[in-house]
């Protein structure tokens, strides 16, 4: 299965029988597949980790699967879909559920909805609230992982899921998971580091690139490149790519923290935040924002203030781009790589 490629070149990440049957184990145990009147809907492109990984289970334990058609996304279709086939468990990617929930007709449908899921990108705090109230009765698991890991890592129970907010819960039993420094030393508790991981849904290797295969599991654990943190409970939270992490003034800043604190602002749709060359602070943070209105959008004088009531000084972001839209690959995830060109050339959408 070839990994998503928001952050360079896709690569193809080899993965076994033994693999998938550790992620079939995985979501039995996550989504609670014990009944016999389950009905799955397989949402991602058949290309995508995301169906695979939900599609082998379904076969092993013989439930009625669904699976939907890729491409333009319609909530209303999609809501038609789940009516019509009683479906009980759906998975789709934040985005998605955020058309979902805005959609008037949900209250007067005859839903089934036990198990809805999400996954492959963050889910800001407001699409998790609009799928709390969407869906008041379904679990709200969300799943963590890569294309490498087949992909499930972490879970984040539905019962978690409001106390915990912003979560991607914890480690499943068949992964092992060290958070760890650039010296593959674990960092405190509470502190930032790298998620790296080992167990039976390991990837064997990257497809014809023993070099990026080496590099990935140096130190005899396999290298996610998410920067992460533990609560004293156990539970983790993203902070940010490795790759995307921004280095201003010698202090670290993380895009994720960034975009989280603007995402809030009531007339921003979506904002993704990318790293720009500054001359004094070797870079800094820079949002590039959808606005919820595009006939009347946020300024950015406006944006940056709001970000500063929320953010220390040095994680503010120095500029605002605003755009029609994010840049997505096939299964929904922002590419980062053209919206730092187009920062860097200096448009403005």
């Amino acid at each position: 299965m070839y990994t998503s490629g928001t952050t360079g070149r896709p690569k193809g990440a080899m993965l076994s029988y033994q693999n998938l049957l550790g992620q079939t184990l995985t979501l039995a145990r996550a989504f609670r597949l014990v009944r016999n009147d389950e009905v799955v809907a397989v949402t991602s492109p058949m290309f995508h980790i995301a169906a695979i990984g939900a599609l082998v289970p379904d076969l092993i334990f013989g439930y009625p699967t669904v699976i939907t058609p890729t491409g333009a996304f319609d909530p209303e279709q999609f809501l038609d879909l789940l009516e019509a086939e009683g479906v009980t468990n759906a998975f789709l990617v934040p985005t998605q559920w955020q058309a979902v929930c805005a959609s008037p007709s949900i209250p007067d449908r005859r839903l089934r909805l036990r198990t809805i899921s999400w996954g492959a990108a963050p889910a800001s705090t407001a699409i998790l609230r609009a799928m709390a109230t969407a869906f008041p009765d379904a679990a709200n698991v969300c799943t963590f992982g890569q294309t490498e890991m087949s992909p499930v890592t972490t879970v984040l129970d539905g019962s978690d899921a409001l106390e915990k907010l912003g979560s991607i819960g914890k480690p499943v039993p068949l992964v092992d998971v060290r958070i760890v420094d650039d010296e593959m030393n674990d960092v405190p508790r509470g502190a930032v580091g790298e998620i790296v991981y080992r167990g039976p849904q390991t990837m064997l290797g990257y497809w014809d690139n023993p070099q990026e295969t080496a590099k990935a599991f140096h130190g005899g654990w396999f290298h996610s490149g998410d920067l992460v943190r533990a609560d004293e409970d156990g539970f983790l939270y993203v902070v940010d790519r490795l790759k995307d992490m921004i280095i201003s003034g010698g202090e670290n800043v993380y895009c994720g923290e960034v975009e989280a604190a603007i995402a809030d602002h009531p007339n921003v749709h979506e904002v993704a935040v990318v790293g720009s060359p500054h001359p004094k602070w070797g870079e800094t943070p820079v949002a590039v924002v959808v606005p919820r209105d595009p006939a009347a959008p946020p300024s950015p004088a406006d944006l940056i203030e709001f970000a500063s009531t929320r953010l220390a000084s040095y994680k503010k972001p120095t500029k605002v781009v605003i755009i029609d839209a994010l840049p997505r690959n096939a299964s929904g995830k922002v590419l980062k790589a053209p919206l730092r060109e187009q920062v860097l050339e200096g448009s403005e959408g």
